[in-house]
């Protein structure tokens, strides 16, 4: 009887506990982060902090009680070349659970050689693949400044690397509909505005959200 009544009290210990852990949100959903490794697509160029597009999309997110946290490490003019010799820092200093990569449109229009973008990209890839960290590939399409040949070897690039790495390859965030509207685009007809920033956000929501 008294074994009983033992067992008995030490069950209700530990209904009390499990009770007491789930009201300090210990089982709660664990968070996890992505790191946006871009150029002035992602770093927001000529447009206030809270209007661009990584900050609305974390609005949306916060909003869906999603538990995502977007850490956006862009910078304006950034190349291939530029994002693998910080992507280890980076990776050290946040320990992202994916990486995206909005890199190579700086590269198209200083004419740099597509073969070289591909190597940058695939050892951005490979960095990540060493920690396990889940690899998003956005397609940059390029002015054919140099060429149409040029250009659409460029964009191979994309499909070849997302193929041999294994990465989600995603369109890229300038289309045509976002370009070809003034309305959408800053005066330089390169960078979107604030209303373009919106449309950007409710385009990479879609797939961002479902990772």
């Amino acid at each position: 009887m008294k074994k009983f009544v033992y067992f008995q009290k030490k069950c209700n210990f530990i209904v009390i506990l499990f009770l007491i852990l789930g009201s300090q949100n210990i089982f709660t959903e664990i968070e996890k982060k992505m790191l946006i490794l871009g150029d002035s697509l992602s770093a927001g160029y000529g447009i206030p902090s809270e209007k661009q597009w990584v900050k609305i999309v974390q609005q949306k997110l916060d909003a869906d009680n999603n538990k995502l946290k977007l850490i956006n490490a862009s910078l304006s003019g950034e190349t291939t070349k530029g994002g693998l010799s910080r992507l280890p820092a980076l990776l050290k200093a946040f320990s992202p659970d994916f990486l995206f990569i909005e890199l190579g449109a700086n590269d198209g229009l200083r004419g740099y050689p597509a073969s070289k973008v591909r190597s940058n990209l695939i050892q951005m890839c490979k960095l990540a693949e060493r920690k396990e960290i889940s690899i998003i590939l956005m397609e940059i399409i390029v002015a054919p400044n140099y060429g149409t040949k040029y250009m659409q070897r460029l964009a191979r690039v994309y499909k070849e690397v997302a193929d041999k790495c294994d990465a989600k390859l995603v369109p890229p965030m300038l289309n045509k509909e976002l370009v070809l509207n003034k309305d959408l685009m800053l005066p330089d007809g390169i960078h979107p505005n604030a209303n373009g920033q919106y449309v950007i956000a409710h385009d990479l929501y879609a797939w961002i959200s479902e990772l």
